[in-house]
Order: structure tokens, then sequence, then C-alpha cells
């Protein structure tokens, strides 16, 4: 938008000006169709290409388990500890995110997109493609390095337990709080999302500071906390029907809640209702006066 000569500060060089207005931060619209477009691209993508990315995403999702243990295990006990220990969560989302893989609960706003823009069978179809391809991958790559933290000895005896109680700690929630919890994890993923193309310089502390807060919230993450869940199961703790039917399930659907219906909807919604707003069009504001034009 451009302000009105009137409202503008006096004695400005247009240097100046231009400094001005390169400051200022995207329109919702700039951002919706830098997204839209990522997640168009991300649609094309073939089914070998996405599986192969989803897979690295799961295993490398394993920082998050292994940081938080790490933390845990070498740290006194007491609430405080924790608070430090938390940080341990935003490993898996910064090497994955900063590393370009393919990771499920941004693909509930970055692929939605294109779909709420142009909702179309076609477009459908591609994205339950790109979620069924992206998911499989994720919980694959999750699951197996669960079972390779377990099972190889790379951990000393004090840091495996601290694996199990950060599994522990995620079951003690009923389905109906994993599907909550996972609610607010998918929103927060989404509006990480939102917010990266805008502040990109920033784009590090951005994933920190999101992924902190839903460690400390106890916010549940279906690909990380596959790998905190399947930890026990493979430690004979906890049957695999716990693990789909508590867990997994409820959490999946809270994620895709709070990423794609309420999140990319809304956000959709509002670009919508922009675009409809009238607009001056660049003819009419150039249209020379007819009468200026017989003198």
């Amino acid at each position: 938008m451009t302000t009105p000569t009137s409202d503008k500060t006096p004695d400005l060089s247009a240097k100046e000006q231009h400094e001005v207005e390169k400051s200022q931060p995207p329109r919702a619209a700039v951002l919706h169709e830098i997204i839209r477009t990522q997640g168009d691209q991300e649609l094309e993508r073939s089914i070998a290409a996405l599986w192969w990315s989803a897979l690295a995403a799961g295993l490398t999702m394993g920082l998050s388990l292994m940081g938080m243990g790490l933390l845990n295990s070498r740290l006194p006990d007491g609430d405080e500890f924790k608070v430090i220990a938390s940080f341990g969560y935003c490993a898996g989302f910064l090497a994955v995110i900063l590393a370009r893989q393919q990771l499920f609960t941004e693909n509930t706003l970055t692929a939605v997109l294109p779909v709420m823009t142009r909702p179309t069978l076609k477009n459908f179809l591609r994205l339950i493609r790109l979620w069924t391809v992206v998911l499989v991958g994720n919980l694959c790559g999750t699951i197996l390095v669960a079972y390779v933290m377990l099972e190889l000895p790379i951990f000393d005896s004090k840091t495996d337990v601290a694996f199990l109680e950060i599994g522990r700690k995620v079951m003690e929630h009923s389905a109906s709080q994993m599907f909550a919890k996972g609610i607010v994890s998918g929103w927060m993923i989404a509006t990480m999302v939102w917010m990266i193309p805008s502040m990109e310089s920033a784009k590090m502390w951005i994933i920190i500071l999101i992924t902190y807060f839903m460690a400390l919230g106890d916010f549940t993450h279906i690909v990380v906390g596959s790998a905190e869940v399947s930890y026990l199961v493979f430690a004979g703790e906890l049957p695999w029907s716990d693990f789909w039917a508590v867990f997994a399930g409820p959490t999946l659907a809270g994620n895709i809640i709070g990423g794609s219906f309420i999140f990319a909807l809304i956000s959709h919604a509002q670009i919508r209702s922009e675009s409809g707003a009238p607009k001056e069009s660049a003819d009419q504001a150039v249209k020379p006066d007819p009468q200026s034009i017989k003198k």
C-alpha cells in the first residue's frame, strides 16, 4: 500500500523513501503466495523423492529424543533443569527444516494452501498422495531410529533411562489429551511455517522459539512423539495397540486439525477477503483527463 503524499514525513530524499518502502513487512497475501507456491512444488514431486526425503526426516527427528535424553541424564533432577533440557527438543526440527527434508506437520499448511486456492479433485488427490507418503516415511524413520537407539550399545544406562522417562511422560496423557494437545502443536507448527518467509534471516530463532514452547507445554507431535513412544514399545513397556490407538491416532488427527482446518483455513479466508475488496485498477489510476487531451 502506498502512503498518500500528504501523510509522508517531509524532507525525505528519494533514497530514504526507498529505504522506508523496502523495510515494510510483506503483506499476508505475499506470504500466502510464497507458501502456496512451495506447496505446489511439493505436490509435483515424485513418490520416490518424497519417500526418501520423508524417511530422512524421520531419522533426523530422532535428534529431538536424543537431545532431550542426553540433557536430562546429565542435569540434576528438578523442574528448573527440565526447562533447560527442553531445548533438546528443538534439535530435530532445526535439522529437518534447515535441511529441507519432508516433515508431515509442515505439509498440513504448505501443501494444503494450493488445494484451498484451487479445490479440484486432482489437487485433493495430490494432497492425499503427499500426506500418505510423507507420513509413512516419517514414521518409518522415527520408529527405526528408536529401535537403533535402544538395541545398539550407543548410550550409557543413565541416558537409556532418560529416554524411557520421556516416553512415559508422553503416555501419561489420555487419548483426548493427546488430541487436544495435538491441535495446539499443529497450529504452532503452521504458525512457524507462516512466519519464516517474512523473517528468513531469523529462521533458526523462530524454529527454536516455537518448538521450545511445544516442549515446555508437552504438546503432542506425531513425528517426534512416535520416536519417544515407540522406544517404550521396543523396551517392552507398551503394546503396539496403545501406540496407535492412544498416541498416534489422536495426535495425528489433532495435528491435522490444528495445522490445516484451523490455521490454514483461517489464513486462506483472510486472503480471500482481502482479494475481494474493491481496488482501483492501474488503467484507472493513470487514465488521462479527456479535456486535457483536447487542449
